[in-house]
């Protein structure tokens, strides 16, 4: 049975309620809380290897509202796990145009998440130099986390990718 999960939950999920600060410690806490961003981040590919393209978006933890969000295909004969590793790229970048320094990272691959954390090795010869870049990007923000979520809570990111490979084949038209 699929659990529907409102924006509110999410959000609640990925950050509380700072504690009441004192006045001197206020604009500190604000400051962090503006270059806070919750990023979505996912990758298709059809036929695994096939044509493959990825989606990231970046929320305002404080208001759920979307900031910005982009789409990029990724190749003819990519991986989905590639695929996934271009999303998450994706997001990193949307994550330093925005200078964020505080960026909570939602995937729907186990895989990629266990990997980014140490917890996996990087096995395949095609991810490992997708796993260094990711690792590069991340090391650029003060504070990046890296959460699975189920792909019911990542649906926007998996709308994006699968735009991106409509639109290279020309099934739809961007208006970018």
């Amino acid at each position: 049975m699929m659990r529907r999960v409102c924006r509110a939950q999410l959000l609640h999920r990925c950050f509380t309620r700072p504690r009441a600060l004192p006045q001197s410690e206020s604009s500190d806490a604000s400051a962090v809380l503006s270059s806070s961003v919750l990023a979505y981040a996912d990758g298709a590919s059809r036929g695994n290897p096939g044509r493959s393209g990825c989606g990231a978006l970046l929320v305002d933890p404080s208001t759920g509202r979307v900031l910005t969000t982009e789409t990029k295909y990724v190749g003819d004969l990519e991986t989905n796990n590639a695929a996934e590793y271009h999303g998450l790229m994706l997001a990193l970048q949307l994550a330093q145009q925005h200078q964020a320094t505080h960026v909570h990272v939602h995937l729907d691959s186990q895989l990629i998440v266990r990997q980014m954390q140490g917890q996996y090795r990087v096995k395949a010869a095609n991810l490992r130099k997708l796993h260094q870049q990711c690792k590069e990007l991340s090391a650029a923000f003060p504070h990046v986390t890296f959460s699975h979520v189920a792909r019911e809570e990542n649906t926007e990111a998996d709308r994006l990718a699968n735009e991106a490979i409509d639109a290279y084949d020309g099934t739809i038209q961007l208006n970018n």
